[in-house]
Order: C-alpha cells, then structure tokens, then sequence
C-alpha cells in the first residue's frame, strides 16, 4: 500500500492535534533517545523534536514517499524505512511515541507489548490510535465495497481491530506499566467540499485506491462521496460537523 503525502496533510492541522495532545502527557524531562514510529510526513516528529531540542530523534516509517515529505521538512531528527511490525530499537529508547499509526498492526497489542519491553529503565511508550472503524465514515467505506462492480477487486481488505483502552491496559499492566489512558472525541469542523471523504482519502482509503483502476476508482469514489454527503450532511453555513474519536496510551516503564 502507497500513501500521499500531500492527501494526507490536507488536514494537517486537525490531524496533527491529537499528535500534539499524545506528546503533552509524556512524562520525561529530558530523554536522550527518541523513536517516533509511523512517523508518516514528520508533522508528529516536529512537534517531538520542538520539545526536545537535545534528544536524539529517530523518525521511522515503512512508506518512501512520507519519509521523502519528513526529509524535506528539515526537522532536527534522522529517517529510516523500517516496518513497526518487525522494527526493533538498536539501543534502548527513552520515548517510543507511535501516533495513528499501530491500528495498520495485525496484532497492536502484540506490538505493542514489544515496543514496551524494548524500553529503557523509565522509558514511555505514548501511542494513539483511531477509534472511527465502527462509525459511519468507515461504515460507509465498506458497504460501497461491496456495492459496485468493484466488491471482487475489494473484498478481503485488511480491517483495524476497534481495540479498548481496557484492551491496552490488560497486555501492558502486567508488564508492570504505568499507564495513562483516556480517549477524544474531536468534533472537526470542515469547509471544502466531500470533506470527510477527502479525510478517508488520506488514510482508511489507502488500501481500496491500490486495489482499482483510475476508472474504478472514480466510479467508487463517487459512490462513497453520496453515502458520506447522507451521513454527515452540510450545516446551514455549509460546514461539515465530522466527530472523530481517538484512543490515548501512555505507558511508563519502571525504572
């Protein structure tokens, strides 16, 4: 699967919010070795490497084209290619932060544990992750896959799993963390046109754009915008109310 960049960070802002509330709880004055997994375009690992000027900051994602977008943004960190599925620090971190990023896992939670247990002494896994599959922007993504000429081509498409903060909390307390977990209901207010599809767009969408044809694509696309336009209709000012829930796990390691 292929991202863009540019789609991406259409919503930049908005998206990079929760990056910021996830790294606002971190607990560490001054860690010396910072991993920030799934870095995607670098926005997240901008705001890392703003807080901690002295850190060495590591931004890590499996994507050519997102690591390319972080390089070009000068931010004060080295880039790696490296996939949060198999990834492994070479010396303990201090920080692994993993915003939108481990819900593409097969198994977070397994990832999740690992990241943990590769901490340094006191080291923070803070990671965040979407908790939109069961709502109707990604509701609607699926019933038009399986409404179409397309559903063959889209039928078998990796799922999220819609995981808990309890879900969290049961595979990393008896590691001995000490957690923090909470969620966010964003309610994001948005302008242009077919807004919560361009959202997807940049994310959810991913997998069924690489499956299809620019014809097809077209045709699935438009599909879509009329279920979402239903789904989240215009305000009489002509904005988009789009709520958007996220998940929040700070995990200290003890020392």
């Amino acid at each position: 699967m292929t991202w863009d960049p540019d789609v991406y960070l259409k919503f930049g802002g908005e998206r990079t919010r929760a990056a910021a509330d996830l790294l606002a709880r971190v607990p560490l004055g001054a860690p010396a070795r910072i991993v920030d997994l799934g870095c995607g375009p670098g926005n997240s690992t901008a705001l890392i490497a703003s807080r901690y000027a002295n850190a060495n900051v590591l931004g890590v994602d499996s994507d050519d084209a997102m690591l390319a977008q972080a390089h070009a943004a000068n931010v004060n960190a080295r880039f790696e290619v490296g996939d949060f599925e198999t990834w492994a620090p070479r010396d303990a971190p201090d920080l692994i932060y993993s915003n939108a990023a481990l819900h593409w896992a097969a198994d977070p939670l397994a990832v999740a544990t690992r990241l943990f247990q590769a901490l340094a002494p006191g080291g923070v896994l803070a990671l965040q992750v979407p908790l939109n599959f069961d709502k109707p922007s990604h509701v609607e993504m699926r019933a038009a896959a399986q409404d179409g000429p397309w559903s063959a081509k889209l039928a078998g498409i990796f799922q999220p799993l819609l995981l808990s903060g309890e879900d969290y909390a049961r595979a990393l307390a008896p590691l001995g963390a000490k957690l923090d977990v909470w969620s966010t209901a964003y309610l994001h207010v948005l302008e242009c046109a077919d807004p919560v599809l361009k959202w997807i767009s940049g994310s959810a969408l991913r997998p069924y754009f690489a499956r299809l044809n620019a014809e097809e694509r077209a045709s699935f696309e438009a599909s879509l915008a009329v279920r979402l336009r239903r789904a989240y209709p215009p305000e009489n000012d002509g904005r988009t109310h789009f709520p958007f829930h996220r998940l929040f796990v700070v995990a200290v390691q003890s020392k």
